[in-house]
């Protein structure tokens, strides 16, 4: 099988990008994306790490992040499986991408730039939902703002559809993942409730 091997190779195979493709970039948030953003209430936090990469689905039920000026954001970091594995590769290389998305709409605003963990009691009590407040929050400082383009959710159809009937529930993914080591349908009898009394925790 041949491979591209080059930049060279890479940008003859595909030629030159578009004034607007070129131009789309701000190195913080205007007006309209800050509007935009505000709109969003889940994101994929894509990090990097002396392991690898990690992508993590993050959501709210309201913003999914809070600007604090042009060029910071804040998310934060509600209860998960407690690897922390996005949370470890910022302590040790802070950088990050956020991909925010908007059902319905075929726009998706991606960030790039550094994140911070904080335990700051100010910060972290701007969060507070029922009385619970999050263990931490991640500060972003924005490098860049970018509008990606609308073509693989146009193709895919994503907001026009439920694929999910005939798929796995979570409890036989984790059955098969561990070999049986987990009781898949207990997990999933366990879960609906187990979620919704954690999901501020």
């Amino acid at each position: 099988m041949d491979y591209v091997k080059d930049i060279a190779a890479l940008e003859a195979l595909y030629g030159t990008p578009s004034l607007a493709a070129e131009r789309k970039v701000s190195r913080q948030l205007l007006p309209l994306h800050a509007k935009w953003i505000a709109a969003s209430r889940f994101c994929i936090l894509s990090t990097v790490g002396p392991g690898g990469t990690d992508g993590s689905p993050r959501g709210d039920d309201g913003p999914v992040v809070t600007q604090l000026d042009p060029v910071t954001l804040a998310m934060p970091d509600w209860r998960g499986n407690n690897r922390m594995d996005s949370l470890r590769n910022i302590i040790t290389d802070g950088r990050l991408s956020l991909m925010f998305m908007v059902p319905g709409s075929t726009t998706v605003i991606r960030i790039n730039g550094r994140g911070r963990i904080t335990t700051d009691a100010a910060l972290v009590e701007r969060f507070a939902k029922d009385g619970k407040l999050p263990r931490s929050v991640l500060v972003i400082d924005i490098a860049e703002v970018y509008l990606q383009c609308s073509r693989a959710q146009m193709r895919s159809g994503i907001w026009a559809r439920d694929d999910s009937a005939q798929l796995p529930g979570m409890g036989d993914l984790l059955a098969e993942a561990t070999e049986g080591a987990i009781d898949g349908a207990r997990f999933d009898a366990d879960w609906a409730e187990r979620s919704q009394r954690e999901i501020w925790s």
